[in-house]
């Protein structure tokens, strides 16, 4: 059996802006009282985005973590580090086609459906793994790992809300993924 949470990093500029996220620290005062729950304090084994954000939010909590390249943040091209609604403004018909269409990527970055691919197969390749994982990573990633566990159209993506510090539980017997809802101890 194993048992994933995934903990969405603290907040950053980006986050406060709503802008597209780049490469960027967590804001000041983000992680103040900050704890993870006893049961993910000793992981099996713990991974984070290579992003700094993900790294601060993993070392801040006390987690040993190791890079993994596949927890990145979503590519958005040319996108990225403007606010949402600069691009709303500036590219109104490229907005409408991205919400719409998750296999568009008119910002010339990472489509919603290739980042669901690309999330779904960390998720699969963890089948020799066992006990609690936890992995820290972006509000993105997240969502994308659960419309996957849920084998859920892609344009659900939109629906799932994961705010900073979030801990969304994955489970696995080895064959599907479900989604496990805690009482935060």
């Amino acid at each position: 059996m194993r048992r994933l949470a995934l903990i969405c990093h603290a907040s950053t500029k980006a986050t406060r802006l709503a802008a597209f996220p780049v490469d960027e620290p967590v804001e000041p005062k983000a992680l103040e009282g900050a704890a993870v729950p006893a049961r993910l304090r000793k992981p099996a084994q713990c991974w984070t985005s290579p992003a700094l954000a993900a790294a601060q939010t993993a070392q801040a909590l006390g987690l040993n973590a190791t890079l993994e390249p596949e927890l990145r943040e979503a590519t958005y091209g040319r996108w990225s580090g403007l606010p949402l609604s600069d691009v709303e403004r500036d590219e109104p018909h490229a907005i409408a086609q991205w919400l719409g269409d998750p296999a568009a990527a008119p910002h010339g970055g990472e489509s919603i459906t290739a980042l669901i691919a690309r999330v779904g197969s960390w998720l699969d390749g963890l089948d020799t793994a066992s006990g609690q994982l936890v992995a820290v990573t972006h509000q993105s990633v997240i969502r994308a790992a659960v419309v996957h566990a849920l084998a859920a159209p892609p344009a659900s993506f939109w629906r799932i809300d994961v705010p900073p510090l979030a801990i969304v539980d994955l489970k696995s017997n080895g064959a599907r993924w479900t989604l496990t809802f805690r009482d935060g101890a």
